[in-house]
C-alpha cells in the first residue's frame, strides 16, 4: 500500500481541524458530489464523497493523496482522478470499509502508483 496515498499533500491547502463536510468535490473532468465525511488520521486520511444521482446515490472513499487542492473560499475539493476512475473504484460500504485495513490497502493500490490512467499527460 502506498502510505503517501493516505496523507494530504503539502500543496493541498489542507488546514488541520477545518471541516470539509458539505464541500463540493471536483474530479479532473467535472463535479462528482459533496464531502459527506472526512478523516485527518495520520496515515489514514480520506474523504467520503456522496455522489448523489451521479452514481445512483452511492458514496465513495477517496484517499487524501488523491486531493490536489482545497479551495476554502469556494468550498471545493479538487481531486486528481477522473469521474470514470472514481466510478470504477472498489465498491464502498461505510459500515464495513471505514476502518478496514484490507479495504484501505485495496484502494491504495487502485489509486496509487501504476493506477489506471488519470487522463493527464505523463
Amino acid at each position: 500500500m502506498s502510505d503517501n496515498m493516505w496523507g494530504y499533500g503539502e500543496s493541498s491547502g489542507r488546514m488541520i481541524g477545518a471541516d470539509l463536510v458539505g464541500y463540493k468535490v471536483e474530479a479532473s473532468d467535472g463535479s462528482i458530489g459533496t464531502v459527506d465525511k472526512h478523516s485527518d488520521d495520520v496515515g489514514s486520511s480520506y474523504i467520503v464523497v456522496d455522489t448523489g444521482p451521479w452514481i445512483f446515490g452511492k458514496e465513495v472513499l477517496l484517499p487524501a493523496g488523491t486531493i490536489e487542492r482545497i479551495d476554502v473560499e469556494y468550498e471545493k475539493v479538487y481531486v486528481s482522478r477522473t469521474k470514470e476512475q472514481i466510478k470504477n473504484a472498489p465498491e464502498f460500504d461505510k459500515d464495513k470499509h471505514l476502518a478496514d485495513p484490507s479495504y484501505h490497502e485495496q484502494l491504495g493500490t487502485y489509486y496509487g502508483p501504476g493506477a489506471p490512467y488519470d487522463g493527464r499527460p505523463a
